[in-house]
């Protein structure tokens, strides 16, 4: 319901009619002045978030600014009720188009600033951090929609892998890329084993079955020979000289330790 406009009033409305009217300048800044305060006690509503306060208290000032120009001296409503909904709605679209890391939808984006409000008022109601259920009772949602608000406020703010987070034993800087994890070894496996791979193609099909034989069944030598008909001394050298065949193809010092009599994937019952 409007209020009407008081004695105490009748100056501020003369102002905005100077402005609107004649274009006075001076009625204007007389105006930003006076209404300056308004605009620092909403941006601090918001100073919890990691947007800088200063930054936050000059959005809510160009929505000041948009509530003196638009402003209807001659409706009777006090300038406050009009001006605190247009510099919300400023600090809003900021924190909507420009203060997200990464490409939120604006669906999700008001959801989020919703959650994030009611989650403020409720803390300072009961001087604790309110659930999901709290929340969503609240705000009249599905406690799924928070949960979903609630993991989009999380991305709000992406940080640096480069970022500085403290100083290593050597004095050197570290960073979060220095905390994530180290080098996997198995990677290098990846491309020995491609390159093993093609290695063993150029070798004859009697090789490949004894390989087989070796490493795809883990036969013995003393099996293997059963099977192919030779002796387990003679399996013991065919494996050697595949050995060294496959180091020579691959360039590499050691490869396939285990083609030997004394292999580290032979089992307990193996025989030379």
């Amino acid at each position: 319901m409007a209020r009407t406009v008081t004695i105490r009033d009748a100056d501020g409305m003369e102002l905005f009619r100077r402005w609107q009217q004649q274009r006075d300048i001076s009625a204007r800044e007389e105006l930003v002045r006076r209404h300056l305060s308004l605009a620092r006690r909403i941006a601090r509503r918001y100073a919890h978030t990691r947007e800088p306060l200063d930054d936050l208290f000059q959005v809510a000032s160009l929505g000041l600014l948009k509530a003196i120009d638009r402003f209807d001296p001659d409706r009777g409503l006090v300038f406050s009720s009009f001006a605190v909904p247009t510099i919300l709605g400023e600090l809003k679209r900021h924190f909507r188009d420009r203060g997200w890391s990464i490409h939120v939808p604006r669906g999700l984006q008001e959801l989020a600033l919703r959650v994030q409000d009611a989650d403020i008022k409720l803390s300072s109601r009961a001087c604790r951090s309110p659930t999901v259920v709290e929340i969503a009772q609240y705000l009249e949602l599905e406690t799924e929609q928070v949960l979903e608000a609630l993991e989009v406020l999380a991305t709000h703010h992406a940080a640096s892998l480069d970022a500085p987070i403290g100083q290593m034993l050597d004095d050197e800087t570290l960073t979060r890329l220095d905390t994530i994890g180290n080098e996997d070894d198995r990677f290098a496996l990846v491309e020995t084993a491609s390159s093993l791979t093609a290695a063993m193609r150029q070798l004859p099909e009697d090789d490949r079955r004894v390989l087989a034989l070796r490493f795809d069944q883990e036969l013995t030598q003393h099996q293997i020979a059963e099977r192919i008909g030779v002796s387990q001394m003679q399996v013991s050298r065919i494996l050697r000289r595949i050995t060294n065949q496959l180091r020579d193809t691959m360039g590499m010092d050691e490869l396939l330790p285990s083609c030997g009599s004394n292999g580290s994937r032979r089992r307990p019952r193996d025989a030379a």
